[in-house]
């Protein structure tokens, strides 16, 4: 398989000779089975940095540049990808800084990964051995790593712990299926983005520890206020976005109708001369039929059961599954009830539904009924198991 490590560059005169150097001499020799390369991406230095790769590319035949306008980090890595997958023919691409910062020596390990089916790996700085440089200030080191905990709260996504580092491998078909959603992320934000979007779009991403080091030569691209305010729009919005098209929006709607249900028939049943548990459970289970409904037309309508006989026996499944809710609020009511009376019966209905019934069945019917998280759910499993 042929390998093509990308390295933009923009006035890494001092830096690019050095990298190339080391890759060539200690790196490459030590990969069988691939055709190693690489591509520096120059936005047009004024330093001379392409004129330096061109005499480099003299020496190594395997060495290859792609020149364009200063566009920024991501508009650099796009012309790149494209050049390398199109022209050059690569199967697997690397993102990798010219600087030196990046840990060459763990270029093996990444190809291993990709090797074991992952379709993109990141470096990281944050998790098993990684770290960031010890000599950085402490507000650059509280910064980087409230950068990325950030995110991955935001975004929702906390298996991948490094999300703005720039130390990756992927394989084309993770660029090729990305590429249209990429071009307007010109700047640093385009390793965010990147991430994402492959992330959101089922790609099986790894980590690889690093530690990263410190450049020595140079000076870093990286606009601070620019940086931190482009992604947090990013991450915010996408988010957004996200939960604006997920299923978890129309499923939340369609529980707050059912919780009204709920609700209005506990009260019912109360005045009746019913407990408040029973009643609460009497309700819960209208409530059911009532999100077995919406939600198998509406939330889950891409994974929706049409089949008759399926939709009758997914019904008492969905009520089996569903008992758990039942248990909850029953037993959430009776417990507040006992210890502080019916009148707070409403109270602990709130309580029961959105602290324990909401992320319950919500799990439960992605795994079990529409099975949205099916794959990924057995493929954790036996992560744990071996």
């Amino acid at each position: 398989m042929k390998v093509v490590i990308i390295i933009p560059t923009y006035n890494e005169k001092g830096n690019i000779e050095r990298l190339i150097e080391i890759l060539e001499n200690k790196v490459f020799p030590k990969i069988k089975n691939y055709s190693m390369n690489i591509l520096v991406a120059d936005d047009n230095s004024p330093d001379g940095t392409a004129k330096e790769v061109r005499r480099l590319m003299k020496k190594w035949k395997n060495v290859y540049i792609n020149t364009g306008e200063k566009k920024g980090l991501g508009a650099a890595y796009v012309r790149a990808m494209s050049y390398a997958i199109e022209d050059l023919k690569a199967d697997i691409l690397f993102e990798m800084d010219a600087d030196g910062q990046h840990d060459h020596s763990k270029i093996p390990e990444f190809l291993k990964k990709i090797e074991e089916g992952y379709d993109m790996v990141v470096g990281t700085r944050y998790s098993n051995g990684g770290s960031i440089p010890p000599n950085w200030p402490l507000h650059r080191k509280a910064f980087s790593i409230t950068a990325n905990q950030l995110i991955r709260v935001v975004l929702g996504r906390f298996a991948i712990r490094d999300w703005t580092g720039g130390f990756r491998a992927l394989r084309k078909e993770v660029f090729l299926k990305e590429k249209n959603k990429l071009t307007e992320f010109r700047g640093y934000t385009f390793q965010v983005s990147f991430l994402h979007k492959v992330s959101a779009d089922g790609f099986r991403i790894a980590e690889v520890p690093f530690h990263f080091t410190d450049r020595t030569l140079g000076d870093s691209k990286i606009a601070p206020a620019e940086y931190i305010i482009n992604v947090l729009k990013y991450v915010l919005l996408a988010r957004i976005v996200e939960l604006a098209h997920s299923p978890f929006l129309k499923y939340a709607i369609a529980g707050f109708v059912g919780y009204i249900i709920n609700a209005v028939t506990l009260e019912v049943f109360y005045r009746k001369g019913f407990h408040p548990s029973l009643a609460g459970a009497i309700g819960a289970e209208f409530s059911i039929i009532w999100n077995f409904t919406v939600n198998n037309l509406w939330a889950f309508n891409h994974y929706k059961i049409t089949n008759p006989l399926r939709l009758v026996l997914k019904f008492p499944q969905f009520n089996l599954v569903s008992a758990g809710s039942l248990l909850i609020i029953s037993g959430v009511i009776g417990f507040g009830t006992h210890f502080f009376g019916a009148a707070t019966r409403q109270l602990f209905l709130i309580i029961g539904v959105v602290f324990f019934v909401v992320p319950y069945s919500y799990s439960m019917y992605n795994i079990f009924i529409w099975k949205r998280w099916h794959i990924s759910f057995l493929s954790k499993l036996q992560k744990m198991a071996g």
